[in-house]
């Protein structure tokens, strides 16, 4: 049971961004550039890191939501369960397997990233700016986890609502659907 009063048919951090709209908006703007904007890393690329950060950090709200995302964008779900089983084993670039590698240690810690982490990653081909983006989105992702688990938020009561979900992320991002929610009620 949430914390605080959110709305039930809005599950995870849906209900909380409905719940303080002020404080969504800026939410939202960075994760659709980050998620959805323009990068040579794909939208499913960044649906991977979003999901092990979360895997890690045991949000099932988020952990699920972005494996769905990710498993639509990559048209392949083997490829999100092995990142979230061992990311080292994964069907991925070894330019991925690297920045999913910085991504889990920002989860453990921006401190936990090494110097040998970011060359690896460079030896692989990953860009600067696709380290920054990578760290960057790890960093987030531990914010939506805490911000989910912290206030309870509630998983849907069909676990089909993450197909749903991923959908939506799919077609509209990460922006708030101009009509609003409501249409989600039973």
């Amino acid at each position: 049971m949430p914390y605080i009063p959110v709305a039930s048919h809005l599950p995870g951090i849906t209900g909380l961004l409905e719940y303080r709209m002020d404080t969504a908006a800026p939410i939202r703007a960075l994760t659709q550039f980050l998620l959805r904007g323009p990068n040579s890393l794909s939208e499913g690329e960044r649906e991977l890191i979003a999901t092990i950060v979360s895997n890690g950090n045991e949000c099932q709200f988020c952990t699920t939501a972005h494996a769905a995302a990710a498993d639509v964008l990559l048209g392949n779900p083997a490829i999100t369960n092995s990142v979230k089983n061992d990311h080292h084993q994964a069907p991925v670039s070894d330019k991925m397997k690297a920045l999913l590698e910085i991504a889990r240690l920002v989860r453990i810690s921006g401190r936990a990233v090494t110097d040998t982490a970011i060359q690896a990653a460079k030896q692989a081909g990953a860009t600067d700016l696709e380290i920054h983006d990578a760290v960057l989105i790890a960093a987030l992702f531990c914010l939506y986890n805490r911000y989910v688990d912290g206030l309870a938020t509630a998983m849907p009561d069909d676990p089909s609502y993450f197909n749903q979900l991923a959908e939506r992320l799919v077609e509209h991002g990460y922006n708030r659907l101009p009509q609003g929610y409501d249409h989600l009620k039973k």
